[in-house]
């Protein structure tokens, strides 16, 4: 595995989701003797956590899918990025850039092509866009929230990735 992250949701996210949590069952708490007390803190807390978590499955790696490959061919033979569930082999990928906090909101809104693949996560404040050359797939480019760009960009453009 060359590069990988996951999008954990901010820390902040964890204690209003907790605190809410425990207010909600504070007030059911309030009206209700016995088992209806204590059950809701019980259902409520992981319920929370659950939501937290799947909020923050989403995974960017480059990985190798052929270790073996033959070193005359392009320097991404062999080499995948992965978005979530998406894959995508590097050796289609033709351009990369940063894509900053301040032209984020133009990048998803008046700028953004209908066809384009996009993993945006509003915690996150950077993309990556990845301009794909593939004449068999109607995919422009990715556009992919990362909390480390560059290294994501470091990673494209040392495999033949040409960086704008």
């Amino acid at each position: 595995m060359l590069y990988a992250e996951r999008l954990w949701v901010p820390l902040w996210w964890w204690v209003a989701g907790a605190a809410l949590a425990v207010l909600l069952a504070a007030e059911v708490h309030m009206g209700a003797p016995g088992v209806r007390a204590w059950l809701p803190y019980v259902l409520l807390l992981p319920l929370v956590a659950w939501a937290l978590v799947a909020f923050s499955r989403l995974r960017v790696q480059v990985v190798a899918i052929d270790p073996g490959s033959n070193s005359t061919e392009s320097p991404s033979a062999g080499l995948e990025l992965r978005v979530g569930k998406a894959h995508l082999p590097l050796d289609v990928a033709s351009k990369a850039a940063v894509v900053p906090a301040t032209a984020k909101s133009a990048a998803l809104g008046r700028q953004l092509d209908p066809l384009a693949f996009v993993q945006h996560r509003t915690w996150v404040k950077q993309m990556v866009i990845v301009v794909l050359d593939d004449p068999d797939d109607p995919t422009p480019y990715w556009l992919i929230s990362t909390k480390r760009p560059e290294d994501l960009l470091a990673v494209l453009t040392a495999h033949g990735v040409e960086a704008r």
